[in-house]
């Protein structure tokens, strides 16, 4: 089970393909964030869901709201799926799953990340979470109608 609404987002640092390291609560302080966890690089349905955020990237940088994703792939792969893809956003790896822990998007059992997309207010808090597997296009969908309703320009 996703971290619920209302639940303060856990700061971390991991390695970006923007080179360095990503340290959430500097990188979105005073913002409105997407953080997006999938399972895999190059998969059908997380390529879908990247490839998603991709095509609506306009609409969120227009407001400034800024997306990553994050996943257990390494760095390089990584860059390779953000290349192939042509993808505006970086990616984060979490090879040890630790994040992933923090943020309760490991499966039971098997420990793979599961797909779950969260919205981050500048507050650090968490302000929307959609977890949903199969649906890779309703993230997307589910983080524009929550920036409409929170007011945001969406």
């Amino acid at each position: 089970m996703a971290l619920p609404v209302g639940a303060k987002a856990p700061n971390f640092t991991l390695p970006s393909t923007a080179g360095g390291n990503f340290t959430l609560h500097s990188e979105f302080r005073n913002k409105i964030g997407i953080v997006y966890f999938y399972p895999k690089d190059f998969s059908a349905g997380c390529t879908a869901e990247a490839c998603a955020f991709r095509d609506a990237f306009d609409m969120f940088r227009g407001i400034d709201v800024p997306v990553i994703g994050i996943s257990a792939d390494d760095i390089e792969t990584h860059h390779k799926f953000r290349t192939a893809h042509n993808l505006p956003f970086h990616l984060l790896t979490d090879v040890r799953k630790t994040v992933a822990k923090d943020y309760d998007v490991l499966a039971p059992i098997v420990g793979f990340i599961q797909r779950v997309t969260y919205l981050i207010d500048e507050n650090m808090t968490i302000a929307a979470v959609y977890q949903n597997l199969f649906d890779a296009r309703g993230h997307i969908d589910e983080m524009i109608k929550q920036l409409r309703t929170k007011s945001v320009r969406a």
